[in-house]
């Protein structure tokens, strides 16, 4: 593992990252300091998610003189407009390059709302830096304790680590993949369960992709309901409701809740939503104490944190929604390797489980078998 190579392929960005972190942290405003355009696409998705995403707009003048006043005038309109409880303030590669003070602006508006100052851009390494940024400033404010944000950071470390291992960022260019064609996985799912064999539901998602994630680990089980071999399916799940930020923690009692109402037992609670970096661990463990013995093995969210000790013994299907990510786990073993394209949006603004296209398919495919 290089860690000093120069990834060409494009990477998600901090500024992002920060901003998401802020919808964590249930932050009604976030106000990004910068041009119009700067992390549109997620701006926009995140309005889908309940929180107010607005910008200080600065053109060629603001990148000459400076976008103090604009920053101070904005925090007054936010206030005014939206009534939040929590606002967050979000630099950008013009404010950086500028040498833009945000804290001076948000001083100088004293509002009577808790801020939460985030001097970010884009131009660091791992975008879990964004993440680091915000979360020390949510300390600094009293949104979070510090206990919680040691947490926090002990995952993103090894969030980072997991990349450079077997992600995105563990080599110099992925090529972006759609991974094997779903109908014949979902044939060979059904293969399995009819020939008796048992089988690991191991959802090891992020956050709220576990929304359509959780529709895989429901398809199989109604599959396998179907073909009266309920009891040959263990599930594990990383949905542990008392651990993570406000909005992880909700997403997590939301999955939870609808897996009960739909019958799906999970076997074992694996950690948290934001615990993907390091569930994998647990997920080893069991594996090792409990079901060494078990044939195969579907596996979403993020498979690669999914140490192979051991499980390579098993037919291994992984779920991703990461099109660079399908060459590293095929090398890692995974026999199988599939995509959910676009899922983020869809599992934006949403507190129930989401139709999964792989779901989908395998019971439609379920239904031709029967």
């Amino acid at each position: 593992m290089d860690k000093n190579i120069t990834i060409i392929h494009p990477r998600p960005s901090s500024i992002v990252a920060s901003l998401y972190t802020l919808r964590d942290l249930n932050v009604d405003v976030a106000i990004l300091h910068g041009p119009p355009g700067c992390s549109f696409k997620h701006a926009r998705l995140l309005e889908e998610d309940g929180i107010h995403v607005v910008t200080t707009a600065l053109d060629e003048t603001g990148f000459v003189f400076g976008g103090h006043d604009a920053l101070v005038n904005v925090l007054h309109k936010v206030n005014e407009m939206f009534k939040p409880k929590l606002i967050g303030v979000v630099g950008t590669c013009v404010s950086m390059i500028i040498g833009e003070e945000m804290h001076e602006p948000v001083m100088e508006a004293d509002l009577d709302v808790p801020v939460i100052e985030v001097e970010v851009h884009a131009g660091y390494r791992n975008n879990t830096k964004g993440v680091i940024i915000a979360l020390e400033s949510a300390l600094e404010v009293g949104v979070i304790d510090k206990t919680e944000f040691e947490r926090q950071r002990a995952l993103l470390e090894e969030a980072t680590n997991v990349e450079l291992r077997h992600g995105a960022a563990s080599r110099e260019y992925l090529a972006p993949s759609r991974g094997d064609l779903k109908y014949k996985v979902a044939q060979r799912i059904i293969e399995l369960l009819k020939e008796g064999k048992r089988g690991l539901v191991i959802m090891n998602a992020k956050k709220e992709t576990g929304y359509m994630f959780a529709d895989i680990t429901v398809a199989i089980n109604e599959v396998a309901e179907q073909l009266g071999k309920a009891n040959n399916i263990v599930n594990m799940a990383n949905i542990d409701e008392k651990l993570g930020l406000p909005r992880v923690r909700h997403h997590a009692e939301c999955i939870a809740n609808d897996l009960k109402e739909r019958g799906i037992v999970i076997h074992e609670n694996i950690g948290g939503l934001d615990e993907y970096p390091i569930a994998g661990n647990t997920v080893d463990q069991l594996i090792k104490d409990k079901y060494s013995n078990f044939d195969f093995a579907v596996i979403s969210g993020v498979p690669h944190a999914i140490p192979m000790d051991h499980i390579s013994n098993m037919e291994l299907i992984a779920v991703t929604n990461g099109p660079r990510q399908v060459l590293p786990l095929k090398e890692m073993g995974h026999e199988h390797v599939i995509v959910e394209i676009d899922l983020h949006p869809k599992t934006l603004g949403v507190n129930h489980i989401v139709e999964s296209e792989f779901g989908a398919t395998l019971r439609e495919v379920a239904k031709e078998s029967l």
